[in-house]
C-alpha cells in the first residue's frame, strides 16, 4: 500500500488547529471567530457528518448520528488538502480524524461544570446526556484525549469559564504567535469540586 503523504509533505502554507471540549464549551462560535480572524476555512465535523452522511447508524439511547470515523477522516483530509491557508477544524472527536503529524496545535476548550452545565441545559442537554458530559468535563476526557492523540507539545488548554468569544480567540492568537505559552494543566476540576465537597454532585447519577 501506497504510504500517505503528510500535510507538510504535500506543500503549501496551511496549519490545521483542531479546537476541541466537551459540549457546550463554546467550540463552534469560537471556531468561528477563530476563522475569521486567520481568515481560513472552518470544518465543523458535526455538519460535515450530517450534510454528507458520514455515519454508521443511530445511537437510540443517545439520539445522535454515530459518525463513521473512517469516512468523516478521509473526507476531512481532503478538505484539508484542497486548502492553501490555515483550517481549524471544530469537533469533540476532531483528534480522532486528522492524524497528529499533520496538526499544527490543538486548543481544548474547558469550562467550569456549573458554568457549562447552564449552557448545556440551554442548548437541551437533559438527563443522562447532560450528566455524562459534565463528568466527562470533570474527568478532563477531551484534554486526555488530545494529549494522547497528538502530544503534550501540541495541546493548548484554554478556560473560558467568565470569558467572553474576544477573549478567548485572542488568547489562541497569542500562542499561535508565540507570543504566550501553550500548555496544560490549567484547570482542576476534580480537585476543585472535592475541596469543596461538591464532587457527588455531579458524580451520583452514575
Amino acid at each position: 500500500m501506497k504510504e500517505r503523504k503528510t500535510l507538510k509533505e504535500l506543500g503549501g502554507f496551511r496549519r490545521v488547529i483542531l479546537v476541541t471540549g466537551t459540549p457546550g464549551v463554546g467550540k463552534t462560535v469560537v471556531s468561528r471567530l477563530l476563522t475569521s480572524r486567520l481568515k481560513g476555512l472552518r470544518i465543523d465535523l458535526a455538519d460535515l457528518v450530517k450534510q454528507e452522511e458520514l455515519t454508521s447508524g443511530v445511537d437510540e439511547a443517545r439520539k445522535t448520528l454515530i459518525a463513521d470515523m473512517e469516512k468523516v477522516s478521509k473526507r476531512t483530509l481532503e478538505i484539508i488538502q484542497d486548502c492553501e491557508g490555515d483550517v481549524i477544524v471544530d469537533g469533540h472527536y476532531a483528534v480522532d480524524v486528522v492524524p497528529a503529524e499533520d496538526v499544527h496545535l490543538v486548543f481544548v476548550l474547558r469550562r467550569h461544570p456549573d458554568e457549562l452545565k447552564t449552557f448545556m441545559e440551554k442548548r437541551g442537554f437533559r438527563n443522562r446526556k447532560l450528566w455524562e458530559n459534565l463528568v466527562a468535563e470533570i474527568l478532563d476526557v477531551c484534554l486526555s484525549e488530545a494529549v494522547e492523540a497528538c502530544g503534550v507539545d501540541k495541546v493548548c488548554e484554554i478556560d473560558a469559564t467568565g470569558r467572553g468569544t474576544d477573549g478567548v480567540v485572542e488568547n489562541m492568537i497569542q500562542i499561535l504567535e508565540d507570543k504566550e505559552e501553550c500548555k496544560v494543566g490549567v484547570v482542576d476540576w476534580l480537585r476543585k469540586l472535592d475541596e469543596e465537597g461538591r464532587l457527588d454532585e455531579f458524580l451520583r447519577h452514575f
